[in-house]
């Protein structure tokens, strides 16, 4: 029982399975993103990888929104890898064309998104920035470089604001019709220590809601308040006590739904978890008469949910139960 009620307004035009939708930031991005894909809607997540702060975040959505396009001359080599400054590790590798190439296709994919997106899902983890001394340039992951290449700073809330509202009014100029959902990771980044983090957290928030207050087409969900101040306990933690459990994503999602969706999509998204979930099944038994009529009514419900609703992708399901 939570003694401690947060009244989330509605969002003004929800998130339906017509909409494209387009998540960047840090890893709590993932996990709502994650329960999107689980429920089949039409999701571009965190094309350059996760990003914690601002800056990255903003130099990440002017990329796609140029279809910004990387050469070899941008990736660097280290620990037998070829990285980019401007990306997450799961774009390094082995051969430095490989690595461009992936790149590259996440760009066009982030492109194509963000020109149709109705809805943008931006989370931000840390107003820390690395800043590489040899060039000044601000990096998004550090590769485990050694600590002595960087130089870091705590941005300023006029800094973030300065930024993001740059980069809104571009969006805005290809995508005018799109709707922003802010959100401020509730992980905290302990290694900058307990009072350095919520210095980090304060700046996010208050950046946030001055560009809520200053853009019509933006949202503040409150992930952090819901962590911090509604669930508070560290029950709702990994071991770690720093990211939050299944059961606390589990909480915020549910929140998500209630705040962005609508009666109608709800309903759709049980009947489309059903399936998912039954996809998932893996029966011991697979040539028993009770499997394959199993099989025979899930394809019929597959087939009569895609025929109605031809922009959810049911194809994998489809071909499973057929």
């Amino acid at each position: 029982m939570h003694t401690l009620q947060l009244d989330i307004p509605r969002l003004p035009v929800p998130i339906a399975y017509k909409d494209a939708i387009l998540l960047t930031g840090s890893c709590f991005t993932e996990h709502i993103a994650d329960r999107l894909i689980q429920h089949k809607f039409n999701v571009v997540s965190n094309p350059n990888g996760i990003l914690f702060n601002p800056l990255s975040v903003a130099d990440s959505l002017n990329g796609y929104i140029d279809n910004k396009q990387y050469t070899e001359a941008d990736v660097f080599r280290l620990n037998e890898l070829w990285n980019s400054w401007d990306h997450h590790t799961r774009f390094s590798h082995v051969s430095a064309e490989a690595a461009v190439e992936g790149i590259n296709q996440s760009q066009l994919q982030a492109h194509l998104q963000i020109k149709k997106a109705n809805h943008l899902i931006i989370t931000l983890g840390s107003s820390f920035q690395y800043y590489l001394k040899e060039s000044g340039k601000p990096v998004a992951n550090n590769h485990r470089a050694p600590s002595q290449w960087f130089e870091k700073r705590l941005l300023s809330v006029e800094q973030i604001t300065t930024t993001l509202k740059t980069t809104i009014e571009k969006l805005l100029t290809v995508n005018p019709g799109i709707q922003i959902i802010f959100t401020i990771s509730p992980v905290r980044h302990i290694r900058d220590g307990v009072v350095e983090n919520n210095r980090s957290k304060a700046r996010l928030i208050e950046a946030v809601h001055q560009l809520c207050d200053t853009f019509s087409c933006a949202y503040y969900f409150p992930a952090y308040e819901l962590l911090i101040d509604i669930l508070r306990d560290y029950r709702y933690y990994d071991i770690d006590f720093v990211h939050p459990n299944f059961l606390a994503t589990s909480y915020v999602w549910e929140r998500v739904v209630e705040c962005a969706m609508n009666e109608d999509t709800i309903a759709l998204m049980k009947q489309v978890n059903e399936i998912a979930i039954a996809a998932k099944h893996r029966p011991r038994f697979p040539d028993t008469q009770a499997h394959q009529k199993f099989r025979s009514a899930t394809l019929q419900k597959c087939m009569l949910l895609q025929e109605q609703h031809p922009q959810i992708d049911l194809t994998a399901e489809l071909q499973y139960f057929s």
